[in-house]
């Protein structure tokens, strides 16, 4: 037997397939990979992702804190004056509007009433949008009225069916109210 082959059954010289090994030691056994520094890729890492937390939360105070002097109101103008006073004297010819009852024998009939009074001196257009609500604010109906070419001084009456099934503990709301010169 050869010096540079070993006994039978002992180890092969080399890896396999690559035949002997050169000087003629023993080949290693391949063993486990060999570490990437993973300790520092995950520091950065961790590093890299607490840097993003502290920006966001500093990004979320800055808006949050920050538009304190954008969100005041403005100090009301002639102009605002002046239209405020306006719809409080259009609504004021919306003179009454509030619900009758009329059910009978045990079926139920609920209407809206209404009265306007023409206070400008020009013929008049009315709408207005309106709301049912229980005691708990809850909404249980709502609707739009219009009443058309009322003379100045002139009163007009109306009245409009709802689907509401009782009238105890129901408040309306006028939600919207506009006067406009009739054509």
């Amino acid at each position: 037997m050869p010096a540079s082959e070993p006994p039978a059954g002992g180890p092969r010289w080399g890896r396999p397939g690559n035949g002997p090994s050169p000087s003629g030691k023993w080949a290693s056994a391949a063993g486990p990979p060999k570490k990437k520094q993973r300790g520092r890729a995950c520091l950065w890492g961790c590093a890299g992702v607490l840097a993003a937390v502290i920006v966001i939360v500093v990004v979320v105070l800055v808006i949050a804190l920050g538009n304190g002097d954008e969100d005041t109101t403005p100090a009301p103008t002639q102009a605002t004056t002046e239209k405020t006073q306006d719809a409080q004297r259009e609504r004021a010819d919306l003179i009454s509007f509030q619900l009758d009852d009329r059910s009978e024998a045990g079926i139920t009939n609920i209407w809206v009433v209404w009265t306007i009074k023409n206070g400008s001196s020009e013929k008049s257009d009315y709408s207005w949008d309106w709301e049912a609500v229980d005691a708990d604010g809850t909404r249980l109906t709502n609707g739009s009225q219009v009443e058309t070419d009322v003379q100045p001084g002139q009163t007009a009456r109306g009245e409009y069916p709802t689907v509401l099934k009782n009238v105890e503990g129901v408040k309306l709301n006028i939600t919207s109210f506009n006067r406009t010169a009739s054509n």
